[in-house]
């Protein structure tokens, strides 16, 4: 099984491989987003460190069911070979309805079957008012005409 776009990335296709991350990380389904890493995926998120899928589809259960309404943009940063820098931002709200913009940026490696083999992640939140959120699109996919994390000035 491949997983295109393949390593050694372009320009083009490393920002290809960032939307589709972002779409498949905004259908908020831990079976399916997991199926983009190898089998023996290592993750550090935050202060967490994961190890296979089943870890990573233990941790994005956790993760949606606390971080409701999320809604993520990423952006390509850099890219190398099979190694692609993302910076990013999602938003959600807590089950009292306190409002969050998480910033963040991480680092991928990738197998030549473009699965990832590593994900390494540093991540804040930030509390925000739910008037000051930019990120108003139906759950889903990000439409194509909403504006990216620059065109929003984060």
């Amino acid at each position: 099984m491949t997983r295109p776009p393949l390593p050694p990335f372009t320009r083009e296709t490393a920002g290809q491989k960032v939307r589709l991350a972002e779409d498949a990380w905004n259908s908020r389904d831990p079976e399916k987003v997991a199926l983009a890493y190898t089998p023996d995926t290592y993750w550090r998120n935050r202060a967490e460190f994961l190890h296979g899928r089943d870890e990573v589809t233990a941790f994005l259960t956790r993760k949606w069911a606390k971080e409701l309404e999320y809604r993520l943009i990423k952006e390509l940063w850099s890219f190398d070979g099979n190694h692609i820098a993302v910076r990013f931002a999602y938003e959600w709200h807590d089950d009292s309805g306190n409002w969050y913009r998480s910033y963040g940026n991480e680092n991928w490696e990738f197998e030549e079957d473009g699965l990832m083999r590593v994900r390494l992640a540093s991540i804040n939140d930030v509390p925000i008012a739910e008037a000051d959120r930019k990120y108003h699109w139906p759950q889903g996919r990000r439409p194509d005409d909403h504006p990216g994390l620059s065109d929003l000035g984060l």
